[in-house]
């Protein structure tokens, strides 16, 4: 886990970091050359506001960015090239009871009769210990959760997890911390560069261990190698981009990114997280059949990275994984009350309290720094003698989301000795494999069309996902994903008559082969994730007034969740410096039981009472398939359908010194 940085020391760094920020051109030709051949510095400062207001949440965004862009040209061919980057949300303090120190409160867990619905306090399940004691499963010899909740997991700043986005409706469900670590440290871990962040990180989120303010810092040079030859150079902290997609990513998987931002609506080159990289690209020019020649070795020495999937009650939790996974955490290291978990008569399912180290996650495995753990890829890409740019792709990495291990060791919370490992015991660790990917990717235009298409496809070997049908509540996948685009400029008069209209179109496709999928007695069992899906995107930006006005829509649409976010914008440069954009994004969906899957609360390993009433079985651990919204409908939903309650509208001011 990361150092934390004291606010004096958090205050010098951003000094340092962003002196650049209040340069003018006269002051940046007036530092040293460092280099023979004298050129002056090159600084451009930007200011960024973005504020953005939430439907039901309030202000949900109020991020001040200034960014300063160096260029230095030094003796002997080498440039440096680096951007520094620094923000400030204030929304953590302006709206402190949705997303801060105050956020969140007290619960109620549900349980269901016949009746209808009955809600009790978080920590009164209506199973306890009293109720199960000697049946034998792990933690049966006591549940502490139900002496100490009131010390070591009080009834307050909390929210029940998912109700961002969903309500129980008889599923399980179970109480998330939602305050700043430093305010409540429940559930707080560090999930690979997220999860355990103080109010002031949240704040800035560019200061901390690992430098993220420096958003590029590297050098770069061709060495002339003769013959219509070079070899290419370029060493640092930095982003490589391999893919041509817009907001999903196929063969651009090299950074990884921080969804915490903005969920996955701003440019990639925003939210790439820039790692320590070295690149080298032997440049061999033309040949009889093609015009260009290149091939680039990419080798990632920094330590792994994560996707920064946002810590839970921050404004941007992509897929709500980060609530999933603190609220699991706390689980694990306090115990708590899950809503509707008990089986124990017709109709009637009952919240039920866990001691620690009975379900939840124990331990996150984060790939440690060594050679074995580096990224290693490599590109050779070619443009033929007819104007198609093609590349063929390979790379080996650590899989950038987390994958979760069930069945682990639980504890029993009275005499605190680990039990036996139980099959299919919704107790985890967090891992991160090891991924091989190899893929391709090709642009060519199509002049009787007016357009040019974009096609890029990788297969991926090693990928692991939730499977409620293996003892181990997940499974090993091989995957292929595809996108093709199109992208025409359009005269449409009523649009404009002086300018084309972009009209720009992609389609996603993932499949996932060997998918495991059947009817159990109680639902369906086994991958959540859908054997086969698309995601559609279109864009639409027109240029008016000499290019000073540029309105824009986007519309995804994920086929398989049925859900659909529109996002209209209109771009204003009011002056040469000055930049003003307004927009909103609004989420539709429909079809929303399609979301439900498994939950494992009857796959049973605390028998008989997760096995459904009148089961032939009772005591054999395997998935009945009776599920609801949590944990897994977020993979069914999709980014798209786990936000389609968060509708915001906004503006961006954006100023150039």
């Amino acid at each position: 886990m990361e150092t934390k940085l004291n606010t004096g020391r958090r205050l010098t760094l951003i000094a340092a970091a962003l002196s650049a920020s209040f340069a003018t051109q006269a002051w940046g030709n007036e530092l040293p050359s460092m280099g023979e051949d004298y050129s002056p510095w090159q600084v451009d400062v930007t200011y960024e506001n973005h504020t953005a207001h939430r439907e039901h949440a309030g202000l949900a965004k109020f991020r001040n960015t200034l960014q300063a862009e160096i260029d230095k040209k030094f003796g002997d061919g080498w440039k440096l090239h680096s951007i520094l980057r620094g923000s400030w949300d204030g929304v953590y303090r302006m709206n402190s009871s949705e997303y801060g120190k105050d956020a969140g409160g007290a619960i109620n867990m549900q349980s269901t009769t016949p009746g209808g619905y009955l809600t009790t306090p978080w920590g009164t399940g209506p199973v306890t210990y009293s109720l199960v004691a000697g049946l034998g499963y792990p933690g049966a010899a006591g549940n502490a959760f139900i002496d100490t909740y009131g010390a070591n997991n009080p009834n307050e700043g909390m929210r029940v997890l998912g109700d961002r986005w969903h309500g129980i409706d008889g599923g399980v469900a179970f109480g998330v911390p939602v305050r700043p670590c430093d305010v409540d440290s429940r559930g707080c871990r560090d999930f690979g560069g997220y999860g355990d962040k103080t109010l002031s990180e949240l704040e800035a989120p560019e200061f901390n261990n690992r430098l993220d303010f420096i958003r590029e810092l590297y050098v770069k040079k061709t060495f002339d190698l003769g013959d219509g030859k070079g070899l290419f150079l370029k060493l640092g902290k930095q982003q490589v981009v391999w893919g041509r997609t817009d907001l999903f990513r196929v063969l651009d998987v090299i950074n990884p990114v921080d969804y915490s931002r903005n969920n996955i609506y701003d440019e990639l080159s925003d939210i790439r997280i820039p790692m320590w990289i070295a690149q080298a690209e032997y440049r061999m020019g033309a040949s009889e059949t093609m015009q260009d020649r290149n091939f680039q070795i990419v080798w990632n020495v920094d330590q792994f990275r994560a996707n920064n999937l946002g810590q839970c009650g921050t404004p941007n939790v992509i897929l709500d994984a980060g609530c999933f996974f603190r609220g699991m955490a706390n689980l694990w290291d306090n115990g708590g009350t899950v809503a509707n978990f008990a089986n124990v008569a017709p109709g009637t399912l009952l919240a039920t309290n866990f001691g620690p180290g009975q379900i939840g996650i124990k331990d996150v495995h984060l790939p440690s720094w060594s050679l074995s753990n580096t990224q290693l890829g490599a590109k050779y890409e070619g443009v033929t003698a007819d104007g198609l740019s093609f590349s063929l792709n390979a790379l080996t990495y650590r899989s950038q989301l987390p994958s979760l291990h069930g069945g682990k060791r639980a504890t029993n919370s009275f005499t605190g000795a680990y039990q036996n490992a139980w099959p299919y015991l919704i107790s985890f660790d967090m891992e991160f494999p090891r991924v091989n990917l190899i893929g391709g990717s090709m642009d060519f235009q199509l002049p009787a069309a007016g357009a040019a298409v974009r096609f890029e496809a990788a297969f991926t070997d090693g990928e692991e996902f939730s499977n409620t049908a293996r003892e181990e509540l997940y499974s090993k996948n091989n995957v292929f994903r595809s996108v093709i685009g199109i992208d025409r400029p359009t005269f449409i008069p009523f649009i404009s008559e002086t300018s084309a209209t972009l009209i720009s179109g992609q389609l996603f496709y993932q499949h996932i082969f060997d998918h495991e999928w059947k009817q159990g007695s109680l639902g369906p069992v086994g991958m959540p994730d859908w054997e086969d899906n698309f995601i559609g995107t279109l864009l639409i930006k027109a240029f008016l007034n000499n290019g000073t006005l540029s309105p824009q829509i986007i519309f995804a649409h994920d086929f398989q969740a049925r859900a659909t976010a529109v996002a209209p914008q209109v771009e204003w440069n009011v002056t040469n410096d000055l930049k003003v954009t307004f927009g909103a994004n609004y989420k539709l969906a429909e079809g929303r039981t399609r979301w439900n899957f498994d939950d494992c609360r009857a796959c049973n390993p605390f028998a008989p009472y997760t096995a459904p009433n009148g089961d032939a079985d009772p005591f054999t651990s395997y998935s009945r398939g009776l599920g609801g919204m949590e944990p897994l409908g977020r993979f069914r939903a999709g980014p798209i359908g786990a936000a389609f309650k968060e509708n915001d509208i906004f503006v961006r001011v954006n100023y150039k010194f």
